[in-house]
């Protein structure tokens, strides 16, 4: 393993995703990503996708010059058109107006629509909660998940997440999960590291439950809770698709397959502005003094600190160092 800095991670992936067509906005946008995953732990959403972003920049499965197209068609709905591009250049844009909508109306809804993969929902959700506004967010993917009973891949992971501001510039809460009961990018690094996966994660491609990742991964995801979690995986679906005009998990493709279609994915965010209760603040404030009144209690995301370096495995770090 080696120790890089955040600043050598993102000069490193700003670098990376120019060579590869990016224009340098964008490639900033999608470098605060990385950045801020490699700095929160979350291995999955930071480095181990650079490689793919390049890769599908020069086969033209995402388009790094693309100018997203920002139209707020109601007074509280605003819509951004990704134009097949990267989703962290298309949010970017509609943020200013989304903020703008939900502090004229108390609320407002943000549809981002045919984008590359999101990746990490909370980087999103926590820009809006940062901004003093309540976020909830959610995506949907390339189908994994079949329905309780069911066999065929329906769904996506579909992760929701949900961010709560602290009145100062921060957030409170922070919550970020798939609606499965794990999410598919550990079963593709236990399967790359020779791994078998705990019981309740998959189902083989029979609907029998399995420890076999290369098993798990022909044929299906677990949804959190059974029944329950299918439920939020299908609105996410729902609002993710249907209300963003991207297409359904069943037509995505595997998102790091280097060549192929444009994933064409949609996020759907609900902005509240807390500002309309008189007394939300001290609520807040009651609200986590019972969460936490007993020792290790906490309220998610609460203390989260980002890691000033970080270790990465040399063979990542020597491959992507590489990159041209």
């Amino acid at each position: 393993m080696v120790e890089v800095t955040l600043a050598e991670i993102g000069a490193l992936t700003q670098r990376a995703l120019t060579a590869h067509g990016a224009d340098e906005w964008i490639a900033t946008e999608v470098t605060r990503a990385v950045v801020e995953a490699e700095a929160t732990g979350n291995k999955i959403c930071g480095l181990y996708y650079l490689e793919s972003y390049c890769q599908q920049l020069r086969t033209g499965r995402v388009n790094g010059t693309v100018e997203p197209v920002v139209s707020r068609e109601r007074p509280g709905f605003v819509r951004v058109d990704g134009k097949l591009g990267f989703a962290q250049a298309a949010f970017a844009k509609a943020l200013p107006d989304a903020l703008a909508a939900a502090r004229e109306n108390g609320t407002a809804a943000l549809a981002v629509g045919h984008t590359h993969t999101c990746t990490s929902l909370g980087f999103f959700t926590g820009q809006i909660a940062r901004a003093g506004l309540i976020a909830l967010g959610m995506t949907n993917a390339s189908p994994i998940v079949a329905p309780p009973g069911g066999k065929t891949r329906v769904i996506g992971t579909n992760p929701i997440a949900f961010s709560v501001p602290d009145g100062q510039g921060g957030v409170a809460m922070q919550f970020d999960q798939s609606t499965t009961t794990v999410a598919l990018g550990k079963i593709t690094m236990a399967k790359a590291a020779g791994q078998s996966i705990p019981e309740g994660w998959a189902l083989d491609v029979d609907g029998n439950p399995t420890t076999d990742p290369t098993a798990a991964l022909g044929g299906s995801l677990v949804s959190m809770g059974g029944y329950k979690g299918w439920g939020f995986g299908l609105m996410a679906e729902i609002l993710a698709a249907a209300m963003t005009g991207s297409v359904f998990s069943r037509d995505v493709k595997p998102l790091k397959a280097p060549e192929g279609p444009p994933h064409n994915l949609g996020q759907f965010y609900m902005l509240i502005d807390p500002s309309a209760s008189d007394d939300f603040g001290a609520r807040m404030v009651t609200l986590a003094e019972s969460v936490t009144q007993d020792e290790g209690a906490r309220m998610p995301g609460q203390g989260r600190t980002l890691a000033e370096t970080v270790m990465v495995p040399d063979a990542l770090w020597d491959q992507l160092s590489a990159m041209r």
